[in-house]
């Protein structure tokens, strides 16, 4: 097995954190960043029909995103610099549901984060700079794109701001500044 999997982490059903297995000589290293069949003997059984890679300063907060009628599994690593990570539990029904889980993936620890359907999704770039990858289930759907204010109270991540800088310093896209809180997105969708 070439792979470590920590499922259901911080109790929320699905959330995995994947190690994959590092072999590495005075050469450098080498790893798989992605193996079918050690996925599945672990119980992950996904179709990625897409890859995505992003570049960030630091200070850049993405998020936190979900496609509410096309949700995508996503497969998410670092292959430079780091990262916050953080997944928020929107599945309907979920006793989970408003809990979040947040992890530092880097090109360092080569952690990959699992993050299945009904999830909102975000991330904050902690290192001078960072390059982002992460697989999908589905395909970017702009109409249908939705998002978490990633300062809600209710939500409260602890977002770990970069030293020198400070919430308001942290760089957002406009569609993101203006982003629903949890209440709003709760009395949006029905849910008390």
């Amino acid at each position: 097995m070439a792979i470590t999997v920590e499922k259901n982490v911080n109790g929320i059903e699905g959330l995995c954190v994947i190690t994959p297995k590092v072999f590495g000589d005075d050469r450098g290293y080498f790893m798989e960043t992605y193996n079918e069949n050690d996925m599945k003997a672990e119980g992950l059984d996904y179709v990625f029909v897409q890859d995505n890679q992003s570049a960030s300063k630091k200070g850049v907060l993405r998020g936190l995103h979900f496609q509410k009628n096309f949700p995508q599994d996503k497969l998410v690593r670092v292959i430079s610099g780091e990262v916050y990570d953080v997944a928020v539990d929107l599945r309907e029904g979920s006793p989970t549901f408003g809990k979040h889980y947040g992890i530092l993936l880097s090109a360092e620890n080569k952690k990959q984060f699992m993050i299945p359907k009904g999830f909102a999704h975000g991330f904050l770039v902690v290192s001078e700079y960072a390059e982002f990858c992460y697989k999908v289930t589905d395909f970017y759907h702009p109409n249908d794109e939705g998002g978490l204010a990633f300062d809600d109270p209710d939500i409260n991540v602890q977002w770990p701001i970069p030293e020198g800088m400070t919430k308001d310093d942290l760089i957002l896209s406009d569609k993101d500044k203006v982003n629903a809180s949890y209440k709003e997105y709760c009395k949006g969708h029905g849910i008390n």
